[in-house]
């Protein structure tokens, strides 16, 4: 990709990913009681959190979301950290986060369950070094810099606390910042960073354009990605049926996508104004199902909690099994609201 072409994508990506875009379109833990049939849907709105456009994209391309009959507005984020700030203001009703921005956004005190979760292999999620970098394997990245995308407690951050571990190197022997996503981006191909731990439509973008994989989060990170929704949205029971509602329509929606890869990733490329290739990419990496929480979800993410409590990244552990409400979203088949 020529320099004017690139400059060009990488201002349309940083357009998607940098802004917050809001676009129109019981007790947590408990079985919901009944609605009445008189419920007004058409006033009932929900707000779902999103990041780098990810489930919206999925949910236009399947045409999900036809024929709701309540609102919606999506909420668009660059990153986990500020989607969970704004689910601990009150500012979103839904929100998809790995991990470990999950168990941090928990440490602190946000108030959210796990309702929903994909399980996928990893593959995007990675470490990055140049093309032409003499960074050849973990080891080599003793007493060079890191750029971990986006904030302490990230997935990002667990593939290099496991990848320095594996490899003997401590990580004190290791320059590592924390940077957003975007801003990252630029200073990796502007040659100020060695490496960078990223994820997703970030380090798809960046190996399209070049970067080489040193190491990728098969087979340490969990791969796991949660749908959580907010304490106070759950405890409404109108929105609880309207977000179990959601939760089918975005079942449905992944389906498609795996379904219509070709389709989908054309659709990825022209809604968040990437280009193809990027988008083709990334939708290589897997698609995964969305899926109700079972035992090993919660076995696995326990342990992600374990480790970042042992190394003192996060203050206190969480319960991991009292953040889960497996009664919202029982199974993916479930009938959808008219």
């Amino acid at each position: 990709m020529g320099f004017c072409r690139w400059n060009l994508a990488r201002r349309g990506l940083a357009m998607l990913l940098s802004c917050a875009v809001l676009a129109g379109c019981g007790d947590a833990g408990n079985t919901p009681t009944a609605v009445s049939d008189a419920v007004d849907w058409s006033k009932v709105k929900l707000i779902l959190g999103d990041q780098a456009k990810g489930l919206r994209t999925v949910v236009e391309a399947s045409k999900a979301f036809e024929g709701i009959p309540y609102q919606v507005e999506w909420a668009n984020f660059q990153g986990a950290a500020p989607l969970f700030e704004a689910l601990r203001a009150g500012a979103v009703d839904l929100a998809p986060a790995g991990d470990t921005p999950v168990l941090a956004a928990a440490t602190g005190g946000t108030p959210l369950r796990i309702v929903a979760v994909r399980r996928g292999q990893s593959r995007s999620i990675g470490i990055l070094v140049p093309p032409d970098s003499d960074i050849k394997t973990v080891a080599d990245l003793k007493g060079r810099s890191v750029s971990i995308s986006s904030a302490r407690g990230s997935i990002s951050q667990y593939l290099l606390i496991r990848a320095l571990e594996n490899a003997g190197v401590n990580e004190s022997d290791v320059n590592i910042g924390f940077v957003m996503p975007t801003d990252a981006l630029s200073a990796f191909h502007a040659g100020k960073i060695d490496a960078w731990a990223t994820f997703g439509i970030y380090q798809a973008f960046a190996e399209e354009n070049g970067a080489r994989l040193l190491l990728s989060g098969e087979g340490i990170n969990t791969g796991l990605t949660f749908i959580t929704a907010s304490d106070k949205a759950l405890a409404d029971n109108v929105k609880r049926q309207a977000l179990n509602d959601v939760l089918q329509r975005l079942a449905k929606a992944f389906e498609w996508a795996k379904a219509n890869p070709a389709q989908y990733a054309q659709v990825f490329s022209t809604v968040n104004n990437v280009p193809l290739p990027v988008s083709q990419r990334l939708q290589s990496w897997g698609v995964e199902s969305l899926l109700p929480v079972e035992a090993s979800d919660i076995s696995a993410l326990q342990g992600v909690d374990d480790l970042f409590v042992a190394k003192k990244i996060f203050p206190q552990a969480v319960q991991v099994s009292g953040l889960v409400d497996r009664e919202v979203f029982p199974n993916a088949h479930g009938a959808l609201l008219k």
